[in-house]
Protein backbone atom coordinates (compact mmCIF):
# COMPACT_ATOMS: atom_id res chain seq x y z
CA UNK A 1 0.00 0.00 0.00
CA UNK A 2 1.35 3.71 -0.80
CA UNK A 3 1.15 6.65 1.24
CA UNK A 4 2.58 8.96 -1.11
CA UNK A 5 1.87 11.93 2.06
CA UNK A 6 4.53 10.02 4.09
CA UNK A 7 7.76 8.59 1.79
CA UNK A 8 9.88 8.49 4.64
CA UNK A 9 8.86 5.76 6.70
CA UNK A 10 10.99 7.04 9.12
CA UNK A 11 9.17 9.50 9.99
CA UNK A 12 6.56 9.23 12.81
CA UNK A 13 2.48 10.21 13.07
CA UNK A 14 1.17 10.74 16.52
CA UNK A 15 -2.89 10.39 17.14
CA UNK A 16 -4.54 12.48 19.50
CA UNK A 17 -7.23 10.51 21.10
CA UNK A 18 -5.60 6.80 19.34
CA UNK A 19 -7.97 5.05 21.62
CA UNK A 20 -10.95 5.93 19.11
CA UNK A 21 -12.69 3.43 17.70
CA UNK A 22 -11.89 5.08 13.95
CA UNK A 23 -8.11 6.59 15.42
CA UNK A 24 -7.07 3.45 16.17
CA UNK A 25 -7.61 1.70 12.72
CA UNK A 26 -6.08 4.11 11.38
CA UNK A 27 -3.22 4.02 13.34
CA UNK A 28 -3.08 0.38 13.33
CA UNK A 29 -3.02 0.30 9.46
CA UNK A 30 -0.01 2.41 9.81
CA UNK A 31 1.35 -0.34 12.15
CA UNK A 32 0.84 -3.23 9.47
CA UNK A 33 2.61 -1.32 7.02
CA UNK A 34 5.81 -0.47 8.94
CA UNK A 35 5.20 3.09 9.66
CA UNK A 36 6.21 4.71 13.13
CA UNK A 37 3.36 5.40 15.40
CA UNK A 38 2.39 7.26 18.84
CA UNK A 39 -0.81 8.35 20.55
CA UNK A 40 -2.71 9.61 22.87
CA UNK A 41 -5.56 8.85 24.91
CA UNK A 42 -7.64 9.98 28.15
CA UNK A 43 -7.65 6.33 29.34
CA UNK A 44 -6.90 2.60 28.73
CA UNK A 45 -8.20 0.51 26.57
CA UNK A 46 -8.15 -3.19 25.56
CA UNK A 47 -7.63 -1.11 21.84
CA UNK A 48 -5.49 0.72 23.13
CA UNK A 49 -3.30 -2.11 24.72
CA UNK A 50 -3.42 -3.79 21.43
CA UNK A 51 -1.95 -0.99 19.59
CA UNK A 52 0.79 -1.00 22.02
CA UNK A 53 1.27 -4.61 21.36
CA UNK A 54 1.86 -3.35 18.18
CA UNK A 55 4.76 -1.17 18.69
CA UNK A 56 2.64 1.82 18.93
CA UNK A 57 4.32 4.34 21.67
CA UNK A 58 1.25 4.99 23.80
CA UNK A 59 0.36 7.87 26.24
CA UNK A 60 -2.63 8.00 29.19
CA UNK A 61 -3.43 11.49 29.46
CA UNK A 62 -2.54 14.59 27.17
CA UNK A 63 0.69 16.65 27.37
CA UNK A 64 3.02 18.69 25.05
CA UNK A 65 6.00 15.82 26.54
CA UNK A 66 3.74 13.11 23.96
CA UNK A 67 5.15 14.61 21.00
CA UNK A 68 8.52 13.43 20.49
CA UNK A 69 10.14 13.32 17.11
CA UNK A 70 7.02 13.95 15.83
CA UNK A 71 6.19 14.72 11.91
CA UNK A 72 2.30 14.97 11.81
CA UNK A 73 -0.23 15.25 14.06
CA UNK A 74 -3.78 13.36 13.16
CA UNK A 75 -6.75 14.85 15.76
CA UNK A 76 -10.55 14.03 15.47
CA UNK A 77 -13.30 16.47 15.64
CA UNK A 78 -13.40 15.89 19.17
CA UNK A 79 -10.52 17.57 19.62
CA UNK A 80 -10.56 21.29 21.15
CA UNK A 81 -7.96 23.83 19.34
CA UNK A 82 -7.23 24.04 23.52
CA UNK A 83 -5.61 20.47 23.62
CA UNK A 84 -2.22 20.94 24.77
CA UNK A 85 -1.14 18.45 22.09
CA UNK A 86 -2.79 20.33 19.23
CA UNK A 87 -1.46 23.60 20.81
CA UNK A 88 2.12 22.59 20.79
CA UNK A 89 1.94 20.77 17.19
CA UNK A 90 0.70 24.59 15.65
CA UNK A 91 3.45 26.16 17.88
CA UNK A 92 6.18 24.15 16.71
CA UNK A 93 5.27 23.89 13.07
CA UNK A 94 4.23 20.37 13.10
CA UNK A 95 2.16 19.27 10.24
CA UNK A 96 -2.05 18.82 11.65
CA UNK A 97 -4.38 17.25 9.93
CA UNK A 98 -7.64 15.89 11.11
CA UNK A 99 -9.00 12.26 11.20
CA UNK A 100 -11.20 12.55 8.28
CA UNK A 101 -8.88 14.27 5.32
CA UNK A 102 -6.01 11.78 6.66
CA UNK A 103 -8.50 9.00 6.09
CA UNK A 104 -9.01 10.38 2.57
CA UNK A 105 -5.74 10.83 2.05
CA UNK A 106 -5.52 6.49 2.18
CA UNK A 107 -8.35 5.85 0.09
CA UNK A 108 -6.74 7.98 -2.60
CA UNK A 109 -4.78 4.73 -3.06
CA UNK A 110 -7.48 2.67 -3.85
CA UNK A 111 -9.55 2.70 -7.01
CA UNK A 112 -12.93 1.24 -5.42
CA UNK A 113 -13.80 2.99 -2.40
CA UNK A 114 -17.18 2.38 -0.90
CA UNK A 115 -18.21 4.81 1.56
CA UNK A 116 -21.25 4.25 4.13
CA UNK A 117 -22.86 7.40 5.19
CA UNK A 118 -26.15 8.22 7.10
CA UNK A 119 -27.53 8.83 10.31
CA UNK A 120 -28.24 4.97 11.69
CA UNK A 121 -26.91 1.70 10.79
CA UNK A 122 -23.67 2.52 9.08
CA UNK A 123 -21.64 0.34 11.20
CA UNK A 124 -24.38 -2.78 10.78
CA UNK A 125 -23.88 -2.11 7.33
CA UNK A 126 -20.87 -1.91 6.82
CA UNK A 127 -20.29 -4.64 8.96
CA UNK A 128 -22.91 -6.58 6.80
CA UNK A 129 -20.54 -5.66 3.35
CA UNK A 130 -17.70 -6.83 4.92
CA UNK A 131 -18.97 -10.21 5.53
CA UNK A 132 -19.84 -9.87 1.76
CA UNK A 133 -16.52 -8.92 0.24
CA UNK A 134 -14.43 -11.65 2.62
CA UNK A 135 -16.70 -14.14 1.67
CA UNK A 136 -16.21 -13.16 -2.17
CA UNK A 137 -12.15 -12.89 -1.46
CA UNK A 138 -11.84 -9.14 -2.45
CA UNK A 139 -9.20 -8.84 0.30
CA UNK A 140 -11.01 -5.57 1.09
CA UNK A 141 -8.94 -3.08 3.25
CA UNK A 142 -11.98 -2.46 6.38
CA UNK A 143 -12.70 0.66 8.50
CA UNK A 144 -16.19 0.05 10.73
CA UNK A 145 -16.94 1.75 13.63
CA UNK A 146 -17.22 -1.26 15.91
CA UNK A 147 -15.75 -4.16 16.74
CA UNK A 148 -16.62 -7.00 14.13
CA UNK A 149 -15.70 -10.89 15.14
CA UNK A 150 -14.86 -11.90 11.46
CA UNK A 151 -11.86 -9.31 11.21
CA UNK A 152 -10.65 -9.49 15.00
CA UNK A 153 -11.20 -5.92 15.94
CA UNK A 154 -12.28 -2.46 14.20
CA UNK A 155 -10.01 -2.91 11.06
CA UNK A 156 -8.44 -4.93 8.09
CA UNK A 157 -5.50 -4.81 5.98
CA UNK A 158 -5.81 -5.86 2.45
CA UNK A 159 -3.69 -5.63 -0.78
CA UNK A 160 -6.34 -5.24 -3.22
CA UNK A 161 -8.38 -2.33 -4.56
CA UNK A 162 -11.10 -2.40 -2.39
CA UNK A 163 -11.76 -0.10 0.55
CA UNK A 164 -14.52 0.19 2.33
CA UNK A 165 -15.09 2.73 5.35
CA UNK A 166 -18.13 4.21 6.92
CA UNK A 167 -18.48 8.11 6.04
CA UNK A 168 -19.49 9.53 9.38
CA UNK A 169 -21.76 13.15 8.35
CA UNK A 170 -20.79 14.86 11.96
CA UNK A 171 -18.88 18.85 11.01
CA UNK A 172 -19.49 17.21 7.89
CA UNK A 173 -16.22 15.02 7.79
CA UNK A 174 -17.38 12.77 4.81
CA UNK A 175 -16.54 15.63 2.35
CA UNK A 176 -12.52 15.10 2.57
CA UNK A 177 -13.35 11.25 1.15
CA UNK A 178 -12.96 10.10 -2.22
CA UNK A 179 -15.87 7.93 -2.75
CA UNK A 180 -16.59 5.63 -6.53
CA UNK A 181 -19.51 4.32 -4.58
CA UNK A 182 -21.08 6.16 -1.97
CA UNK A 183 -24.17 5.10 0.00
CA UNK A 184 -26.61 7.22 2.49
CA UNK A 185 -28.98 4.81 4.29
CA UNK A 186 -31.16 7.41 5.75
CA UNK A 187 -31.18 11.52 6.56
CA UNK A 188 -32.41 12.18 9.50
CA UNK A 189 -32.05 15.11 12.29
CA UNK A 190 -28.88 14.81 14.58
CA UNK A 191 -25.49 16.82 15.53
CA UNK A 192 -27.30 19.54 15.71
CA UNK A 193 -24.47 21.06 17.83
CA UNK A 194 -22.70 21.47 14.43
CA UNK A 195 -25.76 21.73 11.68
CA UNK A 196 -28.00 24.64 11.78
CA UNK A 197 -30.99 22.23 10.84
CA UNK A 198 -32.68 19.04 8.86
CA UNK A 199 -32.36 21.16 5.72
CA UNK A 200 -28.28 21.88 6.46
CA UNK A 201 -27.93 17.99 6.89
CA UNK A 202 -29.89 17.34 3.72
CA UNK A 203 -27.43 20.04 1.46
CA UNK A 204 -24.34 18.50 2.80
CA UNK A 205 -25.54 15.14 1.83
CA UNK A 206 -26.04 17.04 -1.61
CA UNK A 207 -22.56 17.90 -1.42
CA UNK A 208 -21.01 14.71 -0.33
CA UNK A 209 -23.09 13.05 -3.73
CA UNK A 210 -20.51 15.18 -5.97
CA UNK A 211 -17.60 14.05 -4.68
CA UNK A 212 -18.32 10.71 -6.65
CA UNK A 213 -17.17 10.35 -10.41
CA UNK A 214 -19.72 10.38 -13.25
CA UNK A 215 -19.00 6.35 -13.39
CA UNK A 216 -19.58 6.47 -9.39
CA UNK A 217 -22.70 5.06 -8.15
CA UNK A 218 -24.69 6.93 -5.44
CA UNK A 219 -26.73 4.54 -3.68
CA UNK A 220 -29.80 5.29 -1.28
CA UNK A 221 -32.50 4.57 0.34
CA UNK A 222 -35.82 4.74 -1.97
CA UNK A 223 -38.55 5.04 1.02
CA UNK A 224 -36.80 7.95 2.65
CA UNK A 225 -38.20 11.63 1.25
CA UNK A 226 -34.73 13.19 1.53
CA UNK A 227 -32.53 10.81 0.58
CA UNK A 228 -34.84 10.49 -2.29
CA UNK A 229 -34.12 13.88 -3.49
CA UNK A 230 -30.68 13.78 -2.77
CA UNK A 231 -30.39 10.98 -5.52
CA UNK A 232 -32.48 12.69 -8.13
CA UNK A 233 -29.99 15.58 -7.81
CA UNK A 234 -26.58 13.20 -8.00
CA UNK A 235 -24.57 13.26 -11.56
CA UNK A 236 -22.92 9.92 -11.43
CA UNK A 237 -24.84 6.65 -11.70
CA UNK A 238 -27.72 5.40 -9.05
CA UNK A 239 -29.19 2.60 -7.54
CA UNK A 240 -32.09 2.97 -4.70
CA UNK A 241 -33.38 0.09 -2.43
CA UNK A 242 -36.31 -0.48 0.08
CA UNK A 243 -39.21 -2.72 0.74
CA UNK A 244 -42.04 -0.61 -0.46
CA UNK A 245 -39.90 1.20 -3.01
CA UNK A 246 -36.48 1.29 -5.15
CA UNK A 247 -34.75 -0.68 -7.80
CA UNK A 248 -33.86 -3.16 -5.40
CA UNK A 249 -36.44 -4.66 -2.95
CA UNK A 250 -37.37 -6.96 -0.42
CA UNK A 251 -39.94 -9.19 -0.60
CA UNK A 252 -41.93 -12.27 0.34
CA UNK A 253 -40.38 -11.42 4.54
CA UNK A 254 -40.74 -13.40 7.21
CA UNK A 255 -39.47 -13.33 10.67
CA UNK A 256 -38.23 -16.49 12.70
CA UNK A 257 -38.96 -16.99 16.65
CA UNK A 258 -35.95 -14.39 17.10
CA UNK A 259 -37.20 -11.62 14.52
CA UNK A 260 -34.41 -12.43 12.51
CA UNK A 261 -35.80 -11.93 8.62
CA UNK A 262 -35.65 -13.99 5.73
CA UNK A 263 -36.86 -12.26 2.20
CA UNK A 264 -36.32 -12.59 -1.15
CA UNK A 265 -34.06 -10.20 -3.17
CA UNK A 266 -35.82 -8.88 -6.26
CA UNK A 267 -34.23 -6.49 -8.91
CA UNK A 268 -37.45 -4.67 -10.80
CA UNK A 269 -39.66 -7.75 -11.33
CA UNK A 270 -36.55 -10.30 -11.41
CA UNK A 271 -36.05 -12.12 -7.81
CA UNK A 272 -32.27 -12.68 -7.71
CA UNK A 273 -31.99 -14.36 -4.44
CA UNK A 274 -33.33 -15.43 -0.89
CA UNK A 275 -31.37 -14.46 2.00
CA UNK A 276 -31.86 -15.86 6.02
CA UNK A 277 -30.43 -13.08 8.34
CA UNK A 278 -29.19 -14.08 11.88
CA UNK A 279 -29.85 -10.56 13.05
CA UNK A 280 -33.24 -9.03 14.34
CA UNK A 281 -35.26 -6.51 13.31
CA UNK A 282 -36.79 -4.47 10.17
CA UNK A 283 -34.23 -1.95 10.41
CA UNK A 284 -31.54 -4.59 9.57
CA UNK A 285 -33.59 -5.63 6.52
CA UNK A 286 -32.74 -2.57 4.91
CA UNK A 287 -29.24 -2.80 6.48
CA UNK A 288 -28.85 -5.77 4.20
CA UNK A 289 -30.19 -4.22 1.23
CA UNK A 290 -27.83 -1.37 1.00
CA UNK A 291 -25.24 -4.05 0.89
CA UNK A 292 -26.47 -5.88 -1.80
CA UNK A 293 -26.38 -2.94 -3.73
CA UNK A 294 -22.57 -2.53 -3.34
CA UNK A 295 -22.47 -6.11 -4.19
CA UNK A 296 -24.35 -6.17 -7.07
CA UNK A 297 -22.40 -2.94 -8.72
CA UNK A 298 -18.67 -4.67 -7.87
CA UNK A 299 -20.27 -8.09 -9.55
CA UNK A 300 -19.72 -10.33 -6.44
CA UNK A 301 -21.23 -13.46 -6.79
CA UNK A 302 -25.32 -14.40 -5.45
CA UNK A 303 -23.53 -16.84 -3.74
CA UNK A 304 -20.91 -15.16 -2.02
CA UNK A 305 -23.76 -12.14 -1.03
CA UNK A 306 -26.03 -14.94 0.84
CA UNK A 307 -23.39 -16.40 2.44
CA UNK A 308 -21.59 -13.28 4.08
CA UNK A 309 -25.04 -12.07 5.34
CA UNK A 310 -25.87 -15.27 6.78
CA UNK A 311 -22.48 -15.53 8.33
CA UNK A 312 -23.01 -12.13 9.93
CA UNK A 313 -24.13 -12.07 13.59
CA UNK A 314 -23.50 -8.47 14.45
CA UNK A 315 -20.83 -5.97 15.51
CA UNK A 316 -19.81 -5.25 19.15
CA UNK A 317 -23.16 -3.22 20.61
CA UNK A 318 -25.20 -3.61 17.88
CA UNK A 319 -27.87 -5.59 19.58
CA UNK A 320 -25.18 -7.73 21.21
CA UNK A 321 -26.14 -10.29 23.50
CA UNK A 322 -24.01 -9.92 26.42
CA UNK A 323 -24.68 -13.32 28.33
CA UNK A 324 -27.84 -14.86 30.59
CA UNK A 325 -27.94 -14.93 33.99
CA UNK A 326 -31.32 -16.40 36.41
CA UNK A 327 -33.25 -16.88 32.75
CA UNK A 328 -32.41 -12.98 32.41
CA UNK A 329 -30.88 -12.22 29.13
CA UNK A 330 -29.25 -9.24 28.68
CA UNK A 331 -28.49 -7.19 25.28
CA UNK A 332 -26.26 -4.40 24.83
CA UNK A 333 -27.06 -1.61 22.18
CA UNK A 334 -25.10 1.42 20.50
CA UNK A 335 -28.57 3.18 20.14
CA UNK A 336 -28.52 6.95 20.98
CA UNK A 337 -31.07 8.89 18.84
CA UNK A 338 -35.06 8.51 18.69
CA UNK A 339 -34.92 6.93 15.38
CA UNK A 340 -32.68 3.76 16.10
CA UNK A 341 -34.18 3.56 20.08
CA UNK A 342 -37.27 2.95 18.13
CA UNK A 343 -35.53 -0.07 15.91
CA UNK A 344 -34.05 -1.24 18.40
CA UNK A 345 -37.15 -1.75 20.96
CA UNK A 346 -38.92 -3.15 17.58
CA UNK A 347 -36.68 -6.11 17.32
CA UNK A 348 -36.12 -6.67 21.22
CA UNK A 349 -39.92 -6.80 21.22
CA UNK A 350 -40.17 -9.42 18.13
CA UNK A 351 -37.06 -11.51 20.42
CA UNK A 352 -38.30 -13.82 23.12
CA UNK A 353 -39.09 -11.80 26.28
CA UNK A 354 -41.56 -11.78 29.27
CA UNK A 355 -40.98 -8.08 30.10
CA UNK A 356 -38.24 -5.46 28.63
CA UNK A 357 -36.24 -3.50 30.97
CA UNK A 358 -34.56 -0.75 28.92
CA UNK A 359 -31.86 0.97 30.70
CA UNK A 360 -31.05 4.03 28.61
CA UNK A 361 -28.12 6.83 29.01
CA UNK A 362 -28.60 10.11 26.66
CA UNK A 363 -25.43 10.32 24.64
CA UNK A 364 -24.51 14.61 25.08
CA UNK A 365 -26.61 17.41 26.35
CA UNK A 366 -27.08 19.20 22.52
CA UNK A 367 -28.65 16.11 21.52
CA UNK A 368 -31.10 15.63 24.27
CA UNK A 369 -32.10 19.10 24.46
CA UNK A 370 -32.64 19.33 20.65
CA UNK A 371 -34.49 16.00 19.93
CA UNK A 372 -35.79 16.24 23.43
CA UNK A 373 -39.67 15.61 22.36
CA UNK A 374 -38.63 12.62 20.07
CA UNK A 375 -36.73 11.20 22.93
CA UNK A 376 -40.22 11.27 25.48
CA UNK A 377 -41.79 9.49 22.10
CA UNK A 378 -39.77 6.81 21.45
CA UNK A 379 -39.61 4.32 24.35
CA UNK A 380 -43.00 2.96 24.14
CA UNK A 381 -42.16 -0.64 23.51
CA UNK A 382 -40.29 -1.16 26.73
CA UNK A 383 -42.16 -2.08 29.60
CA UNK A 384 -39.99 -0.43 32.15
CA UNK A 385 -37.23 2.66 31.27
CA UNK A 386 -33.99 2.75 34.09
CA UNK A 387 -32.86 6.75 32.55
CA UNK A 388 -29.61 7.18 33.69
CA UNK A 389 -27.64 11.03 33.82
CA UNK A 390 -26.75 12.33 30.60
CA UNK A 391 -23.07 11.13 28.89
CA UNK A 392 -21.65 14.32 28.15
CA UNK A 393 -19.16 12.86 25.60
CA UNK A 394 -17.10 15.97 24.65
CA UNK A 395 -19.65 18.80 26.17
CA UNK A 396 -19.87 20.37 29.03
CA UNK A 397 -23.34 20.76 31.36
CA UNK A 398 -24.98 23.48 29.52
CA UNK A 399 -27.62 23.78 32.33
CA UNK A 400 -30.55 23.60 29.97
CA UNK A 401 -31.69 20.35 29.98
CA UNK A 402 -31.14 17.01 32.19
CA UNK A 403 -32.73 13.17 32.67
CA UNK A 404 -34.66 14.17 35.49
CA UNK A 405 -36.32 16.48 32.78
CA UNK A 406 -36.65 13.60 30.40
CA UNK A 407 -37.88 11.31 32.82
CA UNK A 408 -40.73 13.41 34.20
CA UNK A 409 -41.94 14.12 30.18
CA UNK A 410 -41.87 10.08 29.66
CA UNK A 411 -44.10 9.52 32.87
CA UNK A 412 -46.35 12.01 31.70
CA UNK A 413 -47.06 9.76 28.82
CA UNK A 414 -47.96 7.02 31.07
CA UNK A 415 -44.14 4.78 30.50
CA UNK A 416 -43.35 3.04 33.67
CA UNK A 417 -40.39 5.11 33.97
CA UNK A 418 -37.84 5.69 37.01
CA UNK A 419 -34.66 7.88 37.18
CA UNK A 420 -30.77 6.40 38.55
CA UNK A 421 -28.10 8.04 39.15
CA UNK A 422 -25.07 5.76 39.60
CA UNK A 423 -25.04 2.24 37.94
CA UNK A 424 -24.74 0.63 41.84
CA UNK A 425 -28.69 2.51 42.30
CA UNK A 426 -29.88 0.66 39.02
CA UNK A 427 -28.08 -2.44 40.08
CA UNK A 428 -30.04 -2.63 42.98
CA UNK A 429 -33.52 -1.49 41.14
CA UNK A 430 -33.42 -4.03 38.32
CA UNK A 431 -32.29 -6.96 40.78
CA UNK A 432 -35.45 -6.65 42.38
CA UNK A 433 -37.08 -6.35 39.40
CA UNK A 434 -36.26 -9.29 36.40
CA UNK A 435 -37.69 -12.41 36.28
CA UNK A 436 -36.77 -15.70 34.29
CA UNK A 437 -37.52 -14.53 30.59
CA UNK A 438 -37.15 -10.91 30.49
CA UNK A 439 -34.29 -9.24 28.68
CA UNK A 440 -32.46 -6.58 30.16
CA UNK A 441 -31.78 -4.08 27.36
CA UNK A 442 -28.91 -1.44 27.87
CA UNK A 443 -28.59 1.45 25.02
CA UNK A 444 -26.74 4.34 24.38
CA UNK A 445 -22.94 5.42 23.23
CA UNK A 446 -21.40 6.30 26.60
CA UNK A 447 -20.67 3.58 29.29
CA UNK A 448 -24.09 2.39 29.81
CA UNK A 449 -23.34 -1.39 28.83
CA UNK A 450 -21.23 -1.38 32.41
CA UNK A 451 -24.76 -2.02 33.83
CA UNK A 452 -25.55 -5.24 32.12
CA UNK A 453 -21.87 -6.20 32.82
CA UNK A 454 -22.37 -5.40 36.47
CA UNK A 455 -25.65 -7.55 36.48
CA UNK A 456 -23.97 -10.69 34.46
CA UNK A 457 -20.72 -10.71 37.02
CA UNK A 458 -23.13 -9.76 40.88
Amino acid sequence: MAFDFIKDKNKKVHFIGIGGISMSGLAAILLKNNYKVSGSDMKDSHIVQGLKKAEAEIYIGHSEDNIKDVDLVVYTAAVKEDNCEYIYAKENNIALMDRAEFLGLIMRGHKYNVTISGTHGKTTSTSMLSHITLAADLDPTILVGGELDVIKGNFRTGESEYFITEACEYKASFLKFFPYIGVILNIDADHLDYYKDINHIQSTFEEFSTLIPKDGYLIGYADDERVQQVLCKAQCNTLSYGIDAGDIKAKNISFNEKGCATFDVYEEEERLFRVTLNVPGKHNILNALSSVCVSLILDVPREAIVKGLNEFANAHKRFEIKGVKNGVTVVDDYAHHPTEIKATLEAAKNYPHNKIFCAFQPHTYTRTLSLFEDFVKCFDNADELILMDIYAAREKDNGLVNSTMLGDRIRERGIKCINSYSFEEALDYVKGKLSPGDLLLTLGAGDIVKLGEMYLMD
